[in-house]
């Protein structure tokens, strides 16, 4: 769909700064066509105009280029990168094929917040002027304005349609609504001027009410929604996750900048017992002494709001990272003797069952939150919710123990695929509750953001008094190409109609030793296991060993948790995001607990490794360093009767194994051409015999989406002599 833009095209949908203020996000499954279409666009306009009324905060051109956060490019990316994004994923979707310019669409596109808090980015840019930018945000307005009117729509609005990826655009450019005006709070006053909504911060302010702990019941949490929800969700929201919480304590109020000040006080900042690793070394770092937005005065703290800088008010939540928040836990379960930590994501979600209402649904928001009330925080005191808690929505974030990861089921969104996905690496914290100026997505329950632990948002804390929690684990994506391919060729697609090659081999070896005992089978170079599951149908216990203890992390992580994702390369610097289950495979999850999966070299094994009723190995054999060492070592782990089962492709490289330990592939001293097989005949006997001859099992490696090795695998079955 080609959508030619120009001046006289211009949209006249205007919107008093009250009613910009005023707005919900669309509920997707109700109501009439044309109503829906008109609701949209206006949801439409009111973000965009909503977010560039933030950039007229800015006093002059050059606040545009001044970096307020090294860690993040400057404003002038952020007042173009939203309009971007709605050209670049209309056009992803192909549901345009129209550009506005492609400089900008280019240079705009990508940010750089996924950075370490010590890996500057000093890359030099040359960035548009704001008044360019400002030309092409006219465009994409005009553009996507034009588009919303004309598109084909449905009720329900679903993944699948053109009006998705326009909210898409929509909750993300609220999304950087809200870090925008993080970045602002950065910057120098002196380039910022007050301005008609956003200088309407909260005037009141008071002594901070004394924290307590207040008990929260045990109960189930089901976290995550399906895909029928009525609202716009991102993808890591969807899936589904039952836990058990068991009862705990939560703080009454959120940490107010007075509780705050007595872990500052007490030299909180300078003791280095309070902080976990990762938080001293930035704490040393950014020798901090104090949370970023409070401004060291004569001997005096004041506070630093988006546009001005006011007197400290005590009573408001202080603002802080994770890693300073979990310092302050640790300082106040010193303190107070107590197991003192952050909510979990589910343990926040027991006490968010104490607020019935959700935006959009609300007839006002029950706290401080969706731009209903003032452009700051408030005091902690001021909005009470049930059983005598405050702040549980709305004022500031509340930072969870939780990394953030998929629920059962989650799949990434193929127009946004790197959403999530570069979060799920157990370094980005989920925070829960919204703050005072979350919108749209942003603000209802079931919305899950994470940032890097040292990242700074309108964010603060919640205690609670709960038991320790275990060590996080974090199910990640496996992005080493070599481990992906493996796991891919193991579990993934067949290609050209070529069979699974762990699962024929591991047939063959069940086929022969379903006449002998299956007892213990030894799967060598089990790579990613694949085979190692087969043999665990028939046999008692297998155990699985490889060289590479990368390959043997994925069959680990699926017999232990259940699933194991992976991202397979497509084409250059392009992936596809997969995920495998063990509940995808017959009978697996009843076999899992038979196999040991270890890491162990197949040419020096451990004396442990003896009395096998078979052992397989698949395609290793060309890629030992010692191959008739292994060879002559095997013969004695194997019990009389036993099977020895052989695979490769005889596929002979100096690089794996030294020319002189080659078993065959080569021309003997008579002259004749000398095999592996023949190698292999004359190193097993007399001991063993082949029982059937070879056959060649053909397998397929996908390498990226147009490029595959297409091999045979010789498979030779011998049995120990009796």
């Amino acid at each position: 769909m080609s959508l030619e833009i120009t001046r006289d095209q211009k949209q006249n949908i205007t919107f008093s700064d009250q009613e910009l203020l005023v707005t919900r996000t669309v509920i997707l499954d109700q109501g009439q066509v044309e109503e829906k279409r008109q609701e949209i666009l206006n949801y439409f306009h009111k973000t965009f105009s909503l977010y560039e009324s933030i950039f007229e905060c800015l006093v002059d051109d050059e606040a545009f280029y001044r970096r307020a956060n090294p860690l993040r490019h400057p404003l002038i990316f952020y007042y173009g990168h939203t309009a971007v994004f709605f050209i670049n994923k209309l056009n992803v979707a192909k549901l345009i094929d129209t550009r506005i310019d492609e400089q900008i669409e280019s240079s705009l596109a990508i940010g750089v917040d996924e950075m370490s808090w010590d890996d500057l980015n000093d890359t030099s840019y040359v960035w548009p002027t704001p008044a360019k930018v400002k030309d092409y945000r006219d465009k994409t307005r005009n553009l996507v304005d034009r588009f919303i009117r004309t598109c084909d729509l449905r009720i329900p609005i679903t993944q699948n349609d053109p009006l998705w990826i326009v909210m898409m655009g929509i909750e993300h450019e609220r999304i950087h609504l809200e870090t925008t005006s993080v970045l602002i709070r950065e910057l120098p006053l002196e380039k910022l001027q007050a301005h008609r909504i956003w200088s309407n911060i909260c005037k009141q302010s008071g002594s901070a009410p004394q924290n307590e702990l207040l008990p929260v019941t045990a109960g189930t949490v089901t976290l995550g929604k399906g895909e029928n929800n009525h609202l716009y969700g991102w993808d890591n929201e969807y899936g589904q996750k039952h836990m058990d919480v068991s009862g705990f304590k939560a703080s009454k109020f959120l940490v107010s900048n007075r509780e705050y000040l007595d872990f500052v006080t007490d030299g909180g900042y300078q003791n280095e017992k309070y902080w976990t690793t990762e938080g001293w070394k930035w704490a040393s770092y950014r020798k901090a002494r104090h949370p970023v937005f409070w401004v060291e005065q004569a001997g005096e703290y004041r506070y630093r709001s988006m546009l001005s800088l006011i007197d400290m008010p005590w009573d408001w939540p202080v603002d802080v990272n994770y890693l300073e928040a979990k310092a302050f836990c640790n300082w106040k379960s010193a303190k107070t003797g107590k197991s003192i930590r952050l909510p979990t994501e589910a343990e926040w979600y027991r006490l968010r069952a104490l607020v019935p209402e959700d935006q959009p649904d609300w007839e006002q928001a029950p706290g401080n939150i969706n731009l209903e009330r003032e452009m700051s925080s408030c005091p902690v005191n001021r909005h009470e919710f049930a059983k005598g808690f405050f702040d549980l929505v709305g004022n500031a974030w509340q930072w969870t123990e939780t990394p953030i990861d998929g629920f059962e089921g989650f799949r990434v969104h193929p127009i946004y695929d790197d959403f999530s996905t570069p979060t799920f690496d157990g370094k980005h914290n989920i925070f829960k509750g919204g703050c005072w100026i979350s919108t749209g997505n942003y603000a209802i329950r079931d919305s899950r953001y994470a940032f890097r632990r040292h990242f700074f948002q309108h964010s603060g804390l919640r205690y609670v008094e709960a038991d320790e929690l275990p060590a996080n684990e974090v199910n990640m994506y496996e992005t080493d190409d070599i481990v992906a391919q493996y796991i891919e060729f193991h579990y993934g697609e067949e290609f050209f109609s070529v069979p699974n090659f762990p699962v024929a081999c591991a047939r063959i070896c069940l086929e022969h030793a379903g006449k002998g005992r299956t007892e213990r089978a030894l799967d060598l170079g089990c790579a990613t296991g694949r085979a190692s599951f087969e043999l665990a149908r028939v046999f008692d216990h297998v155990d699985a060993i490889d060289f590479s203890a990368r390959l043997i992390q994925a069959p680990t992580s699926l017999q232990q948790k259940g699933a194991q994702r992976y991202t397979i390369q497509d084409e250059g610097e392009l992936v596809s995001y997969k995920e495998i289950k063990l509940s995808d495979f017959d009978s697996y999850e009843n076999i899992k607990d038979r196999i040991s999966f270890m890491q162990g070299d197949a040419c020096n094994l451990a004396a442990k490794y003896t009395n096998y009723d078979l052992v397989f190995a698949g395609n290793l054999i060309d890629r030992l360093y010692d191959p008739l060492q292994f060879l002559k070592t095997i013969k004695q782990r194997i019990r009389p009767g036993g099977l020895l089962v052989l695979a490769s492709p005889y596929t002979w490289l100096e690089e794996f194994t030294q020319r002189e330990n080659w078993l065959g592939g080569f021309k003997a001293n008579t002259g004749e051409s000398y095999t592996t097989l023949d190698g292999l005949r004359d190193t097993l006997t007399p001991e063993f015999e082949m029982v059937c001859p070879p056959r060649d099992v053909p397998f397929v490696i996908r390498e990226t989406r147009r490029k595959f090795q297409h091999s045979l695998s010789e498979v030779s079955v011998w049995r120990k002599r009796l």
